[in-house]
């Protein structure tokens, strides 16, 4: 089986340098059973699920001179062991620990010889739990119609997917004259394909990324200047921090409540506090004017008909197969008021803005995108990897993705799961990623940073709970 990367799949692929690896992360603790999760266990529970991701199964092959994009192909030699590996932490293990062996896993580029993913059994952490690490290529991932493995392996505790045992017999793989012809094929019938992958070759994302982009007029005023400068725009190294916060999803419900907002425009109104107190921190020059600019991906849907179902916590994109739907991505560039030292006025800025946005674009709630794409996370998370990298590094400073979760308990071959944190990777000259997902009543927090310019990511995470508390203390 093969199949060409699409070009934005291309640019992606081609995109990645020793100090922007490419990839998307995701941190899920869990329960551990009594005699811990068995690795054979595990190993047999993904191989199961990968007939759901068959892209997991397949590398990706150049095709000689670069006359076209690289093609995927079936990996004759795959081997689930080199993908799914074991790892441990002293026991007790602390949630330190494996911070930082999840930031020296994030630091590694994927093996390109081999389908570009990885997991990572991690065991010996206190409390009795364990944790498991993926990472998927985002040129594996798009966040549309191929899913992150992270979505297929967890089910609902009370309702687990059956899974039929499937066969997998890889396909011939072409030899290099054949990918040679078909390039040269493509380029006689096709031109267009021909300057694709000219652009492609020379890194030109542009051009890909608008063309998901909705509102690309707004987005383009609000980039008329550039970007404030702040410590998150810095040359970045190929080392990295990782940091954690974990919320309660009913403080965000009554501060919605209570001020007639969004969830969304909550979580944004925490990290913007949580941006002001790390900027003092460092002494920073913080006036009543200064913004932090966030690049917040929203997807949005153009119906023909339906009713809305809720209010638009936050936006994603759906499947094609939802009837009467065009999917469409939105990049929404937003200053967060981080010199103003009240949270509620620092909250109304930010509802604002958004509202704005969603007047010119229908957003799909948090409860659509659950319904329509399972455990949703990993879908806006790489959307948003998209749009930034296509986005000039002078017009934001840090990247925000928002993504809802199911709100029922999930398992892993009934192993519960406990907390899920993404693990959003750095494009050049952003020293910090920041991804929020929520999950059976918790707002989880996931910060990626460059392990030098982010000397101090636990400030911003220790911040936002202290910016939280602030909100909270509003609402009485």
């Amino acid at each position: 089986m093969t199949g060409r990367l699409t070009t934005e799949d291309a640019s992606f692929y081609f995109l990645e340098g020793s100090s922007t690896p490419m990839h998307l992360g995701s941190l899920a603790i869990l329960r551990a059973p009594e005699g811990g999760l068995d690795y054979e266990e595990l190993l047999t529970h993904v191989e199961r699920r990968l007939p759901l991701v068959p892209r997991y199964r397949q590398r990706v092959r150049e095709v000689a001179f670069g006359l076209a994009r690289p093609v995927w192909v079936d990996d004759r030699d795959f081997d689930i062991t080199y993908h799914v590996r074991r790892s441990a932490l002293p026991k007790p293990g602390s949630d330190e620990q494996l911070h930082d062996l999840v930031a020296r896993l994030t630091s590694r580029p994927l093996d390109r010889s081999r389908p570009l993913w990885e997991m990572y059994l991690v065991e010996g952490l206190a409390d009795d739990r364990i944790a498991i690490f993926t990472k998927s290529h985002s040129a594996l991932v798009d966040g549309m119609t191929a899913l992150e493995i992270g979505q297929v392996i967890f089910d609902e505790c009370a309702d687990p997917r059956e899974v039929a045992e499937e066969l997998w017999m890889p396909g011939r793989e072409p030899r290099q004259a054949e990918l040679v012809a078909g390039a040269l094929a493509e380029m006689i019938t096709r031109p267009a394909e021909g300057v694709a992958t000219i652009r492609t070759l020379v890194g030109d994302l542009v051009g890909t990324a608008t063309s998901v982009a909705g509102n690309v007029a707004a987005l383009l005023r609000t980039a008329a200047t550039a970007a404030p400068s702040t410590p998150l725009n810095a040359t970045i190294s190929r080392n990295r921090r990782f940091a954690t916060a974990k919320t309660s999803l009913e403080d965000y419900r009554a501060i919605r409540a209570r001020f007639g907002c969004s969830v969304n425009d909550v979580t944004l109104s925490v990290l913007t506090g949580a941006l002001r107190t790390w900027l003092l921190s460092r002494g920073e020059p913080v006036t009543a004017f200064s913004t932090v600019r966030a690049m917040v991906p929203i997807a949005v849907y153009l119906p023909s008909d339906g009713p809305r179902d809720g209010g638009p916590e936050v936006g994603v994109a759906v499947r094609d197969d939802l009837p009467g739907v065009e999917r469409r991505a939105s990049s929404l560039l937003i200053d967060l008021p981080v010199g103003e030292p009240n949270p509620v006025v620092r909250l109304s800025h930010i509802a604002h803005a958004t509202e704005a946005h969603t007047r010119q674009n229908r957003t799909v709630t948090a409860q659509a995108l659950v319904r329509v794409s399972g455990t949703a996370p990993a879908t806006l998370h790489a959307m948003g990897l998209r749009m930034a990298s296509g986005l000039s590094q002078r017009m934001f400073n840090v990247m925000i993705t928002n993504a809802p979760g199911p709100q029922a308990t999930l398992c892993l071959g009934g192993v519960q799961l406990l907390e899920t944190y993404p693990v959003s990777p750095l494009i050049r000259n952003q020293a910090l990623s920041i991804g929020l997902t929520s999950y059976d009543g918790h707002v989880y927090y996931g910060l990626n940073g460059d392990r030098d310019a982010m000397s101090d990511i636990e400030v911003l995470t220790a911040s936002v709970h202290e910016a939280l508390d602030e909100l909270v203390e509003a609402c009485r």
